[in-house]
């Protein structure tokens, strides 16, 4: 049986985790975390029936698949004093953190099997979405491996190019926000246009909802969806006029650039 070890115990390896358990494939007693805070590492180990550590290196020194759940800043620190375990060891190492090449990873850990990653915050509902790329030494065994973890919080794509990983937090990293700026400002504007702030929000949020589910689960692509409910001289003709006459599609375009070259300038920070 595999036993994982997670490096760092917040939000989205809480995530991982729970997910894992709903599923059923993997028991409690198979996961381990290491995390520095002892009220984290108490509640993890009450929620969840897991072992947790203080010492990074006695959570992953049985270890299979190791995750590392680390600020991208504190990635190097975090590793090097493992490298000498993990090199012996060799275990897929799964890296959750932005920004950290498989180049970087490697040279700092001594593993040749390699994922990255890259989530978005709903995964801590189970709706995630998470781009993964491989390193040449991932086996088709180790892929499964860790396309079943993060399956475990949302829908998993895999990356053909680990520069595509920019594009992939550009918009699906990124992406909640931007639904979430849209929601605010659809908020504010049906205020002023005289409902409640509570019933503005709370239409505003279903509706949000619908559109994603109907876009998930229906034959056709957004562009007809949108087309099916823009009637000729109706109200959504009107709207949609407006956003295109304020060239909607060039600020997501500028928008989403704009976070692909932040992205690619955090790789080369963090990578000197």
């Amino acid at each position: 049986m595999t036993q994982i070890a997670f490096i760092g115990g917040g939000n989205m390896a809480t995530a991982i985790i729970g997910g894992l358990l709903r599923q059923g494939d993997l028991s409690a007693q198979l996961i381990q975390v290491s995390d520095p805070g002892e009220d984290k590492r108490q509640t993890l180990a009450n929620t969840f029936g897991i072992q947790t550590f203080a010492d990074n290196l006695e959570a992953i020194r049985n270890a299979d698949t190791v995750i590392l759940a680390v600020k991208p800043q504190m990635m190097k620190g975090v590793l090097q004093p493992l490298r000498e375990t993990l090199k012996t060891r060799q275990p897929l190492l799964v890296s959750i953190a932005a920004g950290i090449t498989l180049s970087n990873l490697s040279q700092w850990s001594g593993c040749n099997a390699i994922v990255r990653c890259m989530p978005n915050t709903p995964a801590l509902l189970g709706a995630g979405a998470t781009g993964l790329i491989a390193s040449d030494g991932v086996s088709i065994n180790q892929r499964n491996g860790a396309d079943r973890l993060l399956q475990a919080t949302g829908s998993t794509v895999w990356l053909k190019d680990e520069q595509e990983l920019d594009i992939v937090t550009a918009l699906s990293g990124s992406g909640p926000a931007y639904y979430f700026l849209m929601m605010e400002a659809m908020i504010a504007a049906a205020t002023r246009l005289g409902l409640s702030e509570d019933t503005a929000r709370a239409l505003t949020v279903q509706t949000a909802l619908g559109a994603g589910m109907m876009a998930s689960q229906s034959d056709v692509g957004p562009a007809e969806l949108r087309r099916r409910v823009t009637s000729p001289g109706g109200t959504t003709e009107r709207a949609i006029f407006t956003f295109e006459g304020a060239h909607i599609r060039d600020i997501v375009q500028a928008a989403m650039s704009a976070a692909q070259e932040r992205a690619a300038e955090m790789n080369r920070e963090l990578s000197e």
